[in-house]
């Protein structure tokens, strides 16, 4: 048994050999907790008319309401947007947390690389994803790529990833602390997070991290993280469906 830090032992089957190295090309996002609902928008907008009376209003019936819903979202009166949360358990790239923890509207508490085994999962693309980036920044477009270039990719990033955890694990038993051994792993090692956000805030997280056809100010996300904001909207468009309507139908720009 060998000394990871002052306190700290690993034995030398506490973390994954390299024959159990995983690959996947897909994102987790699951809806752990809500209390999210279109009557929230209702209640919290009409104690500005009502006062203390906008209390009868938070059990009614919001689908009588989406004329002020849609009059909150298409002149951006977005507070009574925030009355809501929404609890995610995400399992993602840390190259799409890099961009994801941009969005400072939301709260985050992600699995530590200084105090557990990082598990052994990489990200690796698959042959959906478009490789090759045509035009300039701010105005390109992916297309596919050739079957070359997929397989290229494919053993390039799986090579290199068996040869980091090995580095990795190799620290670890040598009694290297958690937090030293982490920096050989790469950003397509997969970390998990739970992530709450409001209304408002999906909304502003969709508007930038989804490419969509009625989006009044096009967006250009990485795929990658597209794939979470997909699995968001989803849940998002079940629990507060008028929102979520009046949110497309407004070119989803967020309020």
């Amino acid at each position: 048994m060998s000394t990871n830090a002052p306190g700290q032992t690993v034995s030398p089957d506490s973390h994954t050999s390299d024959a159990q190295v995983r690959f996947r090309s897909d994102v987790t996002v699951e809806l752990v907790k809500q209390a999210a609902s279109d009557a929230d928008v209702i209640w919290a907008a009409r104690v500005s008319t009502k006062g203390e009376q906008s209390l009868e209003d938070i059990e009614g019936d919001p689908s009588r309401s989406q004329g002020l819903i849609n009059y909150l979202m298409r002149d951006r009166h977005g507070s009574p947007f925030e009355h809501s949360s929404m609890t995610f358990f995400v399992c993602a790239p840390i190259f799409v947390w890099r961009e994801h923890f941009r969005h400072r509207i939301a709260s985050y508490n992600e699995e530590s690389g200084r105090y557990k085994v990082l598990d052994p999962v990489f990200y690796v693309p698959n042959r959906e994803r478009n490789l090759i980036q045509i035009g300039k920044p701010g105005a390109y477009e992916f297309v596919e790529g050739s079957d070359e270039q997929h397989t290229l990719v494919q053993e390039q990033t799986e090579q290199v990833c068996r040869e980091a955890y090995a580095a990795y694990e190799r620290m670890l038993e040598a009694g290297v602390a958690r937090e030293v051994a982490r920096i050989v792993l790469p950003l397509n090692i997969y970390s998990s997070a739970y992530v709450t956000m409001n209304a408002r805030a999906m909304m502003n997280f969709l508007s930038l991290r989804r490419s969509a056809p009625e989006s009044r100010f096009p967006s250009f996300p990485q795929r990658e993280i597209e794939m979470v904001a997909e699995k968001y909207e989803a849940a998002f468009a079940e629990l507060m469906p008028l929102t979520h309507a009046s949110f497309i139908a407004n070119g989803r720009v967020a309020p």
